[in-house]
């Protein structure tokens, strides 16, 4: 009986000290969860503390209800128990100030654009110094070529944003460059603006359905094809676009009358004139219309006085004047007048076949009314182009070009002659900015106009093949 009253006694006390140690235990537990707690408390302090500085970097200087209502929200996160009503990161960007807002809807309505355009190209010919006559770009033979490096920024008005001004730049390298800038008989300084392709700003003018007004340099729109390669059907230029006007200075009006037709009108230095060789001030009247969807027509008028009435000089007398500006007058000067008809349309009855036309007249006289002995008969020059592409899938396309040209008086090439051209285009588009251009092109002429393998010798005929590589990225979509 004894030993039974022990062993209860004994296991009494063991129950107790396990009662006892478990209670120890609790408590040691307790402590512990209350330090982390604490350390939780003071890691989300720093945090609010860190917020608050930040949103008090991007309340404007003055303060406002917008920066109140920020820092009340970011303060809610001070109690460890609203941690889960933490405002969302886009409400810490709606706090941005009224300033910096405008900095960054300013960017976003800017394009920047960078385009690179390579080439290789063989002439059959073999011709003396490699060189393609009558080409506007593709101008070497059995050379690796850098045809043009670009530069477009952009900031376009956005009437529905309220933005009715905006401008446009366009820097341009390369050979191509040269083509289209730099004449000396032309441009009494070249040099000063020979990088500068498009420079012009704009306004949208609220009368009607708004009237666009652009004042600066741009390239011209006189013929159907333009400056930039990859929105061309061939990689090569046609003749017309060697012959036409490349750009102009001065001011232009688009005026829409209504969602398919719209007239254009200028007022310009001249043709390829930055700054003007005569007083004249050249002008075009011209029209756009959409008779259907599938069809646009576009016709121009210009009318011009391309002939200088002043010659460089190399002494001016006492008075200093800038480089490039001292002249002599030419008593009398030609006063001959130039007449430019030009008309193109493009017809996509499908989305994958695309056919365009062109046709141009151009006519020039030396003289308005002919002194005696001096020669009145005009120069012109006549023809056109047609083009058609068919898009074989989204990477491959394939396109063709026939040229037709009178140039009689020799406007153009220098002699009077007919000249042709064939051109058929293969495009592959390995990925969105980056397209390889497979060319092959036959010129001909009833005279003898084209480089030979020997010097002196011409020949009525070159035929060039040749692949063209060009790159472009940025924001800005479509046509350039």
């Amino acid at each position: 009986m004894k030993s039974h009253l022990a062993c209860a006694l004994v296991m009494l006390v063991c129950l107790g000290h396990e009662q006892a140690l478990q209670a120890q235990q609790a408590a040691v537990a307790s402590t512990s969860a209350t330090d982390d707690l604490q350390q939780r408390v003071q890691q989300l302090e720093a945090e609010v503390a860190e917020l608050k500085q930040i949103v008090r970097q991007l309340q404007p200087a003055t303060g406002g209800p917008a920066a109140g209502a920020a820092s009340a929200s970011v303060s809610s996160k001070a109690d460890p128990r609203q941690e889960s009503q933490v405002p969302a990161a886009s409400t810490l960007i709606s706090s941005v100030s009224a300033d910096d807002r405008k900095e960054l809807d300013f960017l976003h309505g800017t394009t920047i654009n960078l385009g690179l355009d390579t080439y290789y190209e063989y002439n059959f010919n073999n011709p003396v110094g490699r060189v393609n006559l009558l080409r506007a770009y593709d101008v070497l033979s059995n050379e690796f070529s850098l045809n043009q490096a670009s530069m477009i920024l952009e900031h376009a008005p956005d009437v529905s944003a309220g933005r009715r001004w905006g401008g446009r730049l366009d820097l341009q390298f390369g050979q191509a460059t040269d083509t289209l800038q730099g004449n000396p008989s032309n441009e009494p300084r070249p040099d000063i603006y020979r990088n500068i392709f498009q420079a012009y700003g704009t306004y949208v003018v609220p009368v009607g359905k708004g009237i666009n007004i652009d004042f600066g340099k741009w390239g011209s729109s006189l013929g159907i094809e333009g400056n930039y390669t990859k929105d061309q059907i061939n990689y090569s230029r046609a003749f017309w676009f060697d012959f036409l006007p490349f750009y102009h200075m001065g001011a232009r009006v688009n005026i829409p009358v209504n969602d398919r037709f719209s007239m254009n009108y200028w007022i310009v230095n001249g043709t390829n004139q930055v700054e003007a060789t005569n007083g004249f001030k050249d002008e075009l009247f011209g029209f756009v219309a959409k008779p259907v969807k599938a069809v646009t027509w576009t016709m121009n008028y210009y009318l011009g006085q391309e002939h200088p009435d002043r010659a460089p000089a190399t002494n001016c007398g006492p008075i200093p004047v800038q480089p490039g500006l001292c002249f002599t007058a030419i008593t009398p000067a030609p006063n001959g007048k130039t007449h430019i008809f030009d008309s193109y349309v493009t017809w996509q009855p499908t989305p994958k076949l695309v056919f365009s036309l062109e046709g141009d007249y151009f006519l020039q006289r030396l003289w308005q009314n002919a002194a005696p002995g001096e020669s009145s008969a005009p120069s012109h020059v006549d023809g056109g182009a047609a083009y058609v592409q068919y898009q074989l899938s989204p990477k491959l396309a394939l396109g063709s070009r026939a040229e037709y040209m009178s140039d009689r008086g020799g406007l153009y090439s220098g002699l009077t002659q007919a000249l042709k051209e064939n051109t058929v285009t293969f495009d592959y588009k390995l990925a969105e900015g980056f397209l390889m251009r497979y060319e092959w092109r036959r010129d001909f002429s009833n005279q003898p106009s084209f480089l030979s393998d020997t010097q002196g010798l011409l020949k009525k005929s070159q035929t060039t093949a040749g692949v063209g590589m060009i790159w472009w990225w940025g924001r800005k979509e479509g046509s350039w």
